[in-house]
């Protein structure tokens, strides 16, 4: 049974994590060597207005706070769903467990809670992008069954 549930964003709790979510975004690319730290999170500002150019309300995007057992928020994730042809997917876009409540297995509940409604929705495969710094989360998505299918490079001249 998993420890969390995951409940739909209010809009406060949308521009809350819109917030931590660009700035995150932007520090992750400028550590990966993508983008120069000038102007990083005028860059993320603009994906994230291209990924959901009506918040919350943006169609086939699904944003949620991660609430433990106990009723507390403990982060939040968020994931779009999709077609590729005929196969409806699952992109993770996001998930973020905050840092007094890591390592506690609530990011892993989180991903088993997701998977089951999207199981239930008849989707059957989920993909995500996670950075090549961030061992922490390759070695999660590892344990949770995620595969590596492709890699990108870069080489700064």
């Amino acid at each position: 049974m998993s420890k969390v549930s995951l409940v739909p964003m209010s809009e406060r709790a949308f521009r809350t994590f819109l917030h931590t979510a660009v700035e995150n975004y932007a520090e992750e690319n400028v550590s990966a060597g993508r983008w120069p730290a000038d102007g990083a999170r005028e860059r993320s500002q603009a994906a994230f207005a291209q990924l959901l150019p009506q918040g919350i309300a943006t169609p086939d995007h699904y944003l949620f706070e991660i609430v433990a057992g106990e009723g507390g928020t403990v982060g939040s994730l968020w994931y779009g769903v999709y077609s590729e042809g005929e196969q409806r997917q699952v992109h993770v876009y996001d998930v973020l467990v905050h840092p007094a409540h890591r390592r506690r297995g609530y990011a892993a509940d989180a991903f088993a809670a997701m998977e089951a409604q999207v199981r239930a929705q008849g989707i059957d495969r989920i993909g995500l992008h996670v950075f090549a710094h961030n061992a922490g989360a390759q070695a999660l998505y590892a344990k949770l069954g995620y595969l590596t299918v492709s890699h990108n490079l870069i080489k700064q001249l």
